[in-house]
């Protein structure tokens, strides 16, 4: 099957797409942010770089910001060369990765081919949060009755997918990255007794909330000596409250703006809690990066998404994203059962095997069968 690939330069869809190369499958990447060449997929026919008609010229940035309707004039239009490119390689399969990005804009095109099969994979926030805002509920409602296949990353979306429109086929809840390596993973774990890591998702912004998480840090300040308290991805306006409530003069407190998968993952392997926090959410990739490291969880909960997985027995829950009080509670709660967090990497082995990347790559693979057989 000839499969054209749909997406941002991400993380996420390189870590997906991946699990194509040596399927048979022929794999092609429409840029459509324009974001560049992707090395690991050297076996991709990447079309890239196409957005301005006369290349990446000096001075973009500044015409871009100061003189918006001119940079129009420089920029080639997406519909046109995505089209163009439908057109040369005649897909059988067209994959969008995220709707607001990735399927809306190509949308007029896809209309005119209604015999190339439309397969889409949501991502966090795609359908739970911007369903509530009439503009962005008017764009998903308009591309999901045109969608004939369906990935997402939660039981939650595919109960919404099908109230906002969609009619096609379910292809399977699978992470929005694809499996992970356990192996690779497991180079990093370090037994229950040599944890001492308190790790914090550092976002904040539209949807992250670890400023309330923060907040309640503080209450428990006493019970934390012993911990290393790291927080990682921290948002500029996180860095500002920590200097502001003085967490640089606790000495047990860190953070990092920006670190290294392969970081990130040591740290996951030395922590004995992991919080996540936010306000919406399909199921968060470093979750479940957490979880295969061993660490035990503490994670927001938006329209049940995360329950799917987390129970009282693995982990716990933060239904209350912007309530301090609750989270305090929480953490509070999580602190004082010590042999609960020492028994989660145990609690957590099934959830682990079944994200496996082996096993989520021969299970995506059928997937991707199952569209072939329909042709």
């Amino acid at each position: 099957m000839k499969i054209l690939i749909v997406s941002m330069r991400s993380i996420h869809t390189i870590r997906w797409v991946s699990q194509l190369e040596n399927s048979g499958h022929e794999v092609h990447w429409f840029d459509i942010l324009n974001g560049g060449y992707i090395s690991e997929w050297a076996w991709v026919t990447q079309h890239t770089n196409w957005r301005y008609k006369f290349g990446d010229f000096k001075g973009r940035f500044f015409l871009k910001k100061h003189l918006p309707k001119l940079h129009l004039l420089f920029e080639n239009n997406v519909e046109k060369e995505f089209e163009k490119l439908v057109n040369q390689i005649k897909p059988d399969a067209v994959h969008s990765f995220a709707l607001h990005i990735a399927a809306y804009p190509i949308l007029s095109v896809m209309n005119k081919y209604p015999s190339i099969n439309w397969i889409y994979s949501s991502w966090g926030s795609d359908l739970f949060f911007h369903k509530e805002f009439s503009d962005l509920r008017e764009k998903i409602t308009k591309v999901l009755p045109h969608i004939d296949f369906y990935f997402s990353d939660c039981k939650r979306d595919c109960e919404i997918v099908r109230f906002l429109g969609f009619n096609g086929t379910f292809l399977g809840v699978f992470p929005g990255g694809g499996g992970y390596d356990l192996k690779q993973i497991d180079t990093y774990v370090k037994p229950y007794k040599n944890r001492d890591v308190l790790l914090i998702k550092g976002y904040q912004r539209k949807l992250g909330r670890c400023i309330q998480v923060l907040e309640a840090l503080k209450m428990l300040k006493g019970e934390l000596k012993e911990c290393r308290i790291i927080v990682f991805g921290a948002h500029q306006e996180v860095i500002d409250y920590i200097h502001k409530n003085d967490f640089d003069t606790w000495g047990n407190f860190t953070y990092h703006k920006n670190l290294a998968h392969e970081q990130l993952l040591k740290l996951m392997g030395q922590a004995k809690i992991y919080i996540g926090n936010n306000i919406s959410d399909g199921m968060p990739n470093t979750l479940l990066e957490a979880i295969c490291a061993g660490a035990y969880p503490i994670q927001s909960n938006p329209g049940g998404a995360t329950a799917e997985i987390i129970n009282t027995d693995n982990g716990a829950l933060i239904n209350d994203s912007e309530n301090v009080e609750h989270i305090f509670q929480v953490l509070k709660s999580v602190l004082e059962k010590e042999n609960l967090v020492k028994g989660s990497m145990k609690n957590l082995t099934s959830v682990r095997t079944k994200l496996e990347y082996e096993k989520v790559k021969s299970e995506v693979l059928l997937a991707y069968n199952k569209i072939e057989n329909k042709r």
